[in-house]
């Protein structure tokens, strides 16, 4: 989902100026396709590995220095890329259409054959999942079909179900994008940026997505996770981690006030510490 400052380019390096970022190749979708990659402080081998999992308008960029706070913050390293059709990954194909079970599909699929080129075994490795938004959901829906695979998930405004309030919020998104400067914004953070709006703007819309819920696939969580989301979030009311709450055994929740959509933005200070402080209280 995009955020309010998400769109202001300040403090955010071009695309092309990003000397530590590396691409790995994986099959995926009927062709090959490149992920872009960066490690955040890989040389503690022997500490967690926390994964983070971009919005449905994010990327590798768009994070800017936030996961290198947080993997300071809960000494660990962490892994952080763009899905594809986003940043400097492949793009959609012109003809490429999502469909309702897209986010299934990258954690079914993407997440795993990325893990696999980057010779990161989540057996041996179990990684930390931080998710935000669209990314929350697909960091719940690997969970629940990699339990063996994960330490934990720290997922941020995820979505479980469709909301009326987020199919507005979304609305409102395509008519900044035809009406404004946007796409040319988002191509701070996309090298396509018509990739990433158009594919995930068009199945939030789609008709036959409003029915779309994962809460029967999040109730076979069973790793410690901490649903995080902003009291004034324009895209989504709290019956999203509070649904978290009921279904998942060791969820714990954390309402953020004065905050919106974006807490690693509005409230970063106050996430950082919250998801340190979990992750030390379950480790191991």
């Amino acid at each position: 989902m995009p955020m309010k400052s998400e769109h202001q380019g300040e403090g955010a390096k071009p695309l092309a100026e990003r000397e530590d970022v590396h691409f790995a190749a994986i099959d995926w979708a009927g062709r090959r396709v490149r992920i872009e990659y960066q490690w955040v402080s890989r040389h503690l081998s022997q500490a967690p590995l926390l994964i983070f999992l971009h919005e449905g308008l994010g990327s590798l960029a768009m994070w800017k220095d936030f996961p290198q706070r947080m993997c300071s913050a809960a000494q660990c390293r962490g892994l952080v890329f763009s899905r594809p059709g986003y940043g400097r990954s492949t793009p959609r194909a012109p003809d490429e259409l999502w469909q309702p079970d897209f986010m299934h599909r990258q954690a079914d699929e993407v997440l795993p054959s990325l893990l696999e080129a980057l010779d990161v075994s989540p057996h041996r490795s179990r990684p930390w999942l931080f998710g935000h938004s669209d990314g929350g959901s697909i960091a719940l829906l690997y969970a629940a079909k990699f339990p063996r695979s994960v330490a934990g998930a720290i997922v941020v405004a995820p979505h479980i179900f469709v909301e009326e309030i987020s199919v507005s919020s979304i609305e409102k998104a395509r008519t900044a994008y035809l009406e404004t400067d946007l796409p040319k914004r988002l191509g701070r953070y996309h090298d396509h940026p018509d990739s990433a709006f158009w594919g995930w703007n068009r199945i939030w819309l789609d008709p036959k997505f409003r029915n779309w819920s994962i809460e029967q696939e999040i109730a076979k969580i069973r790793c410690p996770t901490l649903a995080v989301q902003g009291t004034d979030d324009e895209y989504g009311t709290l019956e999203q981690i509070r649904g978290i709450g009921r279904l998942v055994p060791a969820a714990e929740l954390l309402e953020i006030a004065h905050c919106g959509h974006s807490p690693h933005r509005d409230q970063s200070d106050q996430l950082i510490a919250a998801t340190a402080k979990f992750m030390a209280a379950h480790a191991g």
